[in-house]
């Protein structure tokens, strides 16, 4: 069963306090830190960044409480971060630009390592559902597809293509990206692919924010990029779950509950919202629930 993710950060690489965040002495409340070697650094800087990271990779923590992947710039630049030591500390790795026909590319560097992969779909290809559906094959290939965590959607790259950027007024599903994120979610999602949200550029709309994470959501979404600390908390707050929720989702995992039974003017029906109550459960293993009824809840069913 996929995890919820919440706020997945991105850090530049070349950022001067990299080893404090890596190490999550500073930041702590990120639980995905993703170091970038690609669009938050320019073409002058990438020497400095990738000395940056080897320097924190050698002398990160092996474990802490978050995961932590490299968003690389290209094949060349993964196979540089895989020499390094410490890349074994790695998560993994999120893939720009990815295709069914750049992925194999990536996925042969990582093929005898442990490491997982983050392809993002942000090309013309997703556009297309001929070629999402060829990539989603590839992708379901065997060895493949134990090592896809999820698939994450580059919203301003896709918006970029259609000469658009995002209005200030208005969530990421109100623009021409709204059905190409539902499609996507229907092509890959039946498939158990998970699928993550799109950055949300501006920092001072958070009602605006609070909105698009609860469509996000709806979308099924198992995470969101977060492209400044201070949208850790209000995205992470969205994947709380509500205490009504969560007592329908131990109902319908109970064994002796009926195969249909109604629970706060609501048809629950045991075989259809399995899935989705195991789901919910987990979620509130990591992201808690709201006010103190998880605990309550949680006493309940011990």
């Amino acid at each position: 069963m996929h995890k919820s993710m919440g706020a997945s950060l991105y850090v530049p690489a070349n950022h001067k306090d990299l080893l404090q965040v890596a190490n999550g002495e500073k930041l702590p409340q990120a639980r995905s830190l993703i170091f970038c070697t690609e669009d938050s650094v320019a073409d002058r800087d990438l020497g400095w960044a990738l000395f940056n990271l080897s320097v924190v990779l050698e002398n990160m923590l092996p474990e802490i409480g978050a995961e932590r992947f490299v968003r690389v710039r290209s094949p060349e630049v993964l196979a540089r971060v895989l020499t390094m030591p410490g890349a074994r500390k790695l998560t993994g790795f999120v893939i720009p630009k990815a295709t069914r026909h750049n992925f194999e590319v990536y996925y042969r560097l990582v093929r005898d390592t442990d490491h997982m992969l983050m392809p993002t779909l942000e090309t013309a290809d997703v556009f297309s559902e001929r070629e999402m559906e060829a990539f989603r094959d590839l992708l379901q290939s065997p060895g493949v597809r134990s090592r896809i965590l999820a698939l994450r959607i580059g919203g301003n790259d896709l918006l970029a293509l259609l000469g658009l950027r995002r209005p200030r007024g208005m969530t990421i599903y109100r623009t021409p990206l709204g059905p190409v994120i539902a499609r996507l979610v229907t092509i890959f999602r039946p498939h158990g692919f998970m699928l993550t949200a799109p950055v949300f550029e501006h920092l001072d709309l958070p009602d605006l924010l609070d909105q698009e994470v609860t469509e996000d959501i709806a979308y099924g979404m198992v995470g969101k990029t977060a492209i400044h600390p201070s949208q850790i908390v209000p995205i992470e707050e969205h994947y709380k779950v509500k205490p009504q929720d969560l007592a329908v989702a131990h109902a319908i995992l109970d064994e002796n509950s009926p195969a249909v039974f109604k629970m706060h003017e609501s048809m629950c029906e045991v075989a259809t919202h399995r899935a989705w109550a195991e789901r919910l459960v987990a979620q509130s293993h990591m992201f808690g629930a709201h006010g103190a009824a998880l605990m309550n809840i949680e006493r309940e069913n011990t």
